[in-house]
This record gives structure tokens, C-alpha cells and sequence, in this order.
């Protein structure tokens, strides 16, 4: 374990340009399956400023990128990054703020952001390789980079497999023997966090559409309201938690929109509820997915529609579950290199992802083992200064908030270590 402190301290590229690289690509975000231009700079970055001698695969799945570089005899580890923004407007005030727009997946356009810190995913990963090729006589094994598109759909990683990421008949990528990924989170800045077992919920969203009849809001007994029926189902569902889940257990139901017209005296003939749920085991999943479409279903009955709602799954995520043996060799180079603080440094307790992740799809797909870190991007000050006045829920800015972004030092420092220290963790010669 000293061996990878000492290589990653010796080897660590100067971070001044990538402090600009950062920037760039923060001030330049694209939303899920757009991402042409950041996947362009990141495969120059890999052979003009990096090495040649990465062999650079791209278009995986849309925009993916799997960049190789063999280095001998050995294993091969997987070394993951997301690279897609959100349509948030960004209320930063950075100087190197996002001004950009984009026109997303219905034809609308939206101000876009990196609200999820999948800039710094980027940065840390590429500032990670060029801390490895420069310490290529100290490993053996082939070095895997994933950038992956469209995270935030959830439908990346499978994209990518789905292409034939690993078919020889495609794309060829090495079936890697280890899979790691990490994200950036709201704790304080410094601090490096894995936990065995679950780190992630299940995810699915969907869209579900109600049918009226609509007209003069003067005259309600000739209409069939599908505001009544959107507002009814929203109520309804939020007793699935509370009165089906066991209390031991955890999921969430969120109706995160409802889109029913825009003039005061017009009811329009469908509404429309935007419904994400989370779970963390795959039995209440099932249990809570099939609570939503008979209280939906249910109450459109009761509020006479015209026809059948619609139902239009948009996203659905895995249950991300850490291995048991890569994270217990990852927590003891972790707890080597970063050392365990309060303040500062490595633990092996840390909280689950406050969201969900299509990470591991990347190793399940071939059968392989993965694990993912998270590391805290918020101002050290702010934190301490919120921690200590008990206000971190209130006023620290969480992952997809417009006010969220990862403060570039330390968290690109901490998010390249640990890339470059976990690949050594099963490359770097014995």
C-alpha cells in the first residue's frame, strides 16, 4: 500500500491545466445522448496531451468512449466516468458558469448544466490516466478508461453493452476483471468514502397520462376533469410508503410533475404526472411498481375517463451493490493513501448515494465485480461553518440543485487519487 501512495504522490500530473480543463468542460455541458463535443475533447485529450499510445474507441453507444492502454501481462481494470448534464438553469455566479441551451429529447429547449458533477467525474478520470501512464513502469495489466454518456437516463451503460461494447465482432473492448467508478457528492471536501454492500437504490420514472374530456370551466358537468384525477392519484400515491412498505425497509414514491393546460377558464383533455420511485431491494421494487399502476388505473376509473391511462417508462435504474472483496481491498489502499480524519481523509462507513446509478451494468454484464466510491466536493468552510450551526441540510447544495457544483481543489485532487490508487490496487507490480 505504500508503494501506490508513493507512486500516485510521485506520478501526479501538475493540476493547473486541468483546473482549466475542469472549467471547460463545466462551461460547456450537453445533456444525455448529445454529448459529441465533450466526447471529442476527451478522446484528443487522451492521445494528443496524454499518450499516443492509448488506443481510443469511440461511438460506443451513441458517444461512449472505452480508451485502452496495454501495459504487459496482467489484469485488466475498468476505470469509469460519466460525462452527460442536466436541463437545470445555474445559479452559481461562477465566472465559468453554464449559459449554455440545448433542445432535449421532447423537441424542447432548456438551459442545461453539470448540476451533477459528472465535469469533475471527467477531470479526475483523465488527470487519473495521465498519472498511470507516467507511472507505467511500476504496473503491469491493461488500464480501461469508460467514459460513459447518458448517466442521468439511466441508459448509458447499457447502451454502450448493447453495442457490443465486449463482442469481438464490434467493438472488442477487454471483458475487464474489476470495474470501478466514483462520483462526487455533497460532503465536505477532502473526505473519500466506500461501503460494502448496497450504495445505491433502484430507480424507475415514469410518465403516465390521465384522459378527459375537456371544456368551458364554467360547466364541470360536462367535462370529465383529468386535473380531479391527476390530483387524486398524486395524494394516493404517497400511501404506498406509508402504508405498504414495511417501516424497516425504505423506498420512495415522488410525483415530480403534473402538466394539465395553462389558461384559467380551459380544461384541456389529459393531464399529465412525471413519477420517479426508488427502492433498495428488488422484492418491494416489483411491490411498489405494481402499487402505482392499480392506484392509477384505479383512479381513473373512479373519475370516469374516457380511456385507459398511459403509461411511458422513461428511466430505470439497477440496485447498485458493491462487492464485498474489491471494497475491502479498495478500503485498505484507501486507508493507506488518504489516511482516516474527521475532517479529512478516508472512510469505510460513508452514506449510501443519494440517488441511483447505472455504474455497475458496465461489470453485471459480463459477469464481473464492480465497486463505487464517493468523494465531497462542498467548500470546507461552508461545511464546518453549517456543521457546526446544525444547517448542512438547509444550506449545503445537494447533487441536481442549480446551486450545486464541486469546488475544483481538493476534490479534483482526492477524485484523480483515487482513480489512479484503486487501478494500482490490482495493477501495480508485486
Amino acid at each position: 500500500m505504500a508503494a501506490i501512495s508513493e507512486l500516485c504522490n510521485q506520478h501526479r500530473p501538475d493540476l493547473s491545466p486541468y483546473q482549466e480543463l475542469y472549467k471547460h468542460f463545466h462551461a460547456n455541458p450537453e445533456l444525455s445522448n448529445q454529448e459529441h463535443a465533450t466526447a471529442a475533447t476527451i478522446a484528443k485529450h487522451l492521445t494528443d496531451k496524454i499518450s499516443k499510445d492509448f488506443d481510443v474507441r469511440t461511438g460506443i453507444g451513441g458517444t461512449g468512449i472505452a480508451a485502452l492502454f496495454h501495459n504487459g501481462s496482467g489484469p485488466t481494470v475498468l476505470l469509469r466516468a460519466d460525462f452527460d448534464a442536466l436541463p437545470v438553469q445555474e445559479r452559481t455566479g461562477l465566472p465559468y458558469a453554464s449559459k449554455k441551451r440545448m433542445v432535449d429529447a421532447d423537441g424542447i429547449e432548456k438551459p442545461i448544466m453539470h448540476a451533477c458533477g459528472h465535469d469533475m467525474h471527467i477531470t479526475a478520470l483523465l488527470a487519473a490516466a495521465e498519472l498511470l501512464v507516467s507511472a507505467k513502469d511500476s504496473w503491469s495489466g491493461t488500464l480501461l478508461l469508460a467514459f460513459q454518456p447518458a448517466e442521468e437516463r439511466g441508459t448509458g451503460a447499457q447502451a454502450m453493452v448493447d453495442d457490443g461494447m465486449y463482442s469481438p465482432d464490434k467493438h472488442n473492448v477487454p471483458i475487464p476483471d474489476v470495474c470501478l467508478g466514483g462520483h462526487v457528492v455533497p460532503f465536505r471536501a477532502g473526505v473519500l468514502g466506500t461501503k460494502r454492500g448496497l450504495i445505491a437504490s433502484s430507480a424507475d420514472s415514469m410518465r403516465v397520462t390521465l384522459h378527459g374530456r375537456g371544456g368551458h370551466a364554467s360547466m364541470p358537468d360536462r367535462l370529465i376533469d383529468p386535473v380531479i384525477m391527476a390530483a387524486s392519484t398524486t395524494m394516493r400515491l404517497q400511501t404506498i410508503v406509508s402504508r405498504e412498505v414495511d417501516p424497516w425497509d425504505s423506498a420512495v414514491v415522488t410525483v415530480a410533475s403534473i402538466q394539465a393546460g395553462d389558461a384559467e377558464n380551459i380544461v384541456v383533455d389529459d393531464a399529465r404526472i412525471a413519477i420517479d420511485v426508488r427502492a433498495i431491494n428488488a422484492k418491494t421494487r416489483a411491490k411498489v411498481n405494481a402499487s402505482i399502476e392499480r392506484i392509477v388505473r384505479a383512479e381513473s376509473l373512479a373519475g370516469n375517463a374516457v380511456k385507459d391511462p398511459t403509461f411511458q417508462i422513461t428511466r430505470s435504474f439497477p440496485l447498485t451493490i458493491n462487492d464485498e472483496e474489491v471494497t475491502a481491498q479498495l478500503e485498505d489502499t484507501f486507508r493507506a493513501h488518504f489516511g482516516e480524519e474527521h475532517k479529512q481523509g478516508y472512510t469505510s462507513q460513508c452514506s449510501k448515494l443519494g440517488g441511483s446509478e447505472d455504474f455497475s451494468i458496465l461489470g453485471s454484464a459480463v459477469g464481473k465485480p464492480t465497486s463505487f466510491f464517493m468523494y465531497g466536493g462542498t467548500d470546507p468552510e461552508l461545511w464546518d461553518r453549517c456543521e457546526e450551526e446544525g444547517t448542512l441540510c438547509e444550506k449545503v447544495p445537494i447533487n441536481h440543485s442549480a446551486l450545486f457544483y464541486p469546488v475544483i481543489m481538493p476534490t479534483l485532487k482526492v477524485g484523480l487519487d483515487a482513480y489512479a490508487a484503486g487501478a494500482l490496487t490490482w495493477l501495480v507490480k508485486k
